[in-house]
């Protein structure tokens, strides 16, 4: 049941993580403050399509 979510900073748009989610518990998407190599800062990043 677990489901890869890629996560794209939502500055720069580039897709800096991947994680694991259970798609049963949390069918929505996931949304972390991670940090941004190219920004160089903690910036909200949100799971994509």
């Amino acid at each position: 049941m677990r489901d890869t979510a890629i996560l794209a900073c939502q500055e720069c748009g580039r897709r800096n993580y991947t994680t694991t989610k259970n798609r049963k518990l949390h069918p929505e998407r996931v949304e972390y403050k991670k940090y941004c190599p190219y920004d160089r800062k903690h910036t909200i990043h949100k799971q994509t399509r």
